[in-house]
């Protein structure tokens, strides 16, 4: 992935998407050549000359000062994913070009296996950022069954939500889970373009879904933290569990994933159903 394409892209798209009304600028009527706000518009907005702002449009961050990426993202509207992910642009474009690499192997240190199994009535994971599940507990398992009846390891929920069928039948609301699966790789693309193995995957991906490619085009990013997520299972049917992401601030890249649900609640019952069932039928 080249910094300069990914910076140009996301800028345009985001300038492409506000119009100079929801920008608070005069209209002066006529045809517009551009969707959403011209360089200049935007230049005008975060207080620099049209010159510079098209130097950063055009993928130059070299030298930019925090100043004037705030000043960009105030003009643009970002929320806070999106002006992390340009912070991060800007990172990667001042730390000179970078070899593509392998990383090396993300280990699961003993305490946090024992985490995830001490956590008999919530589904739980361990993911890295490309959303290869490097761990997971015997619910978290049973929940995500369809993925995991697989031989490939790591399961990486990204191949799993686009090249596996099964996730339109695990996922009831599977456009929303494809748009939230490549906005999280286009995060982690943003933080660490360098790791080979995400742009293979990003390739992979692309050449083989049209429906990812599309949106990975869009250049969304998310931070996923907390929210609701929505399942139907093949053993329980419905569920819709509340979740937490957890950056394990001890093993960075890493990410700890629980879904929950309240006990009185037709979630926590469908749940504790699929316990049982794990815990007759799922390996462990």
């Amino acid at each position: 992935m080249d910094t300069r394409d990914e910076v140009r892209e996301f800028l345009a798209t985001r300038r492409a998407r506000i119009t100079p009304e929801q920008a608070g600028l005069p209209d002066f009527g006529g045809t517009r050549r551009v969707a959403g706000l011209r360089r200049a518009e935007v230049a005008l907005l975060a207080g620099m000359s049209p010159d510079y702002y098209t130097r950063l449009e055009r993928g130059n961050l070299a030298g930019v000062s925090d100043s004037v990426l705030n000043a960009v993202a105030r003009a643009l509207r970002l929320d806070e994913a999106e002006r992390s992910h340009l912070f991060d642009l800007a990172r990667a474009a001042n730390s000179g070009a970078q070899v593509r690499r392998r990383p090396q192997r993300q280990q699961i240190r003993p305490g946090v296996r024992t985490l995830l199994d001490a956590m008999t009535d919530a589904a739980a994971f361990v993911r890295n950022g490309r959303l290869d599940v490097l761990a997971i507990n015997r619910l978290g398992r049973a929940l995500y069954a369809p993925a995991f009846d697989t031989a490939d390891r790591p399961v990486n929920l990204a191949r799993f939500c686009f090249l596996d069928a099964r996730s339109a039948d695990l996922y009831p609301s599977w456009d929303e889970a494809a748009d939230i699966t490549v906005a999280l790789l286009r995060t982690e693309a943003g933080r660490d373009p360098y790791d080979k193995a995400l742009t293979d995957l990003v390739g992979e991906l692309a050449t083989r879904s049209d429906a990812f490619r599309t949106r990975w085009a869009a250049h969304n990013v998310r931070l996923h933290h907390t929210g609701t997520k929505h399942f139907h299972h093949p053993v329980v049917g419905r569920l819709d569990v509340a979740f937490e992401a957890m950056p394990l601030p001890a093993d960075p890249g890493l990410t700890l994933t629980a879904y929950s649900a309240a006990a009185d609640t037709p979630a926590g019952d469908a749940l504790r159903l699929l316990a049982t069932w794990a815990a007759t039928t799922a390996p462990a």
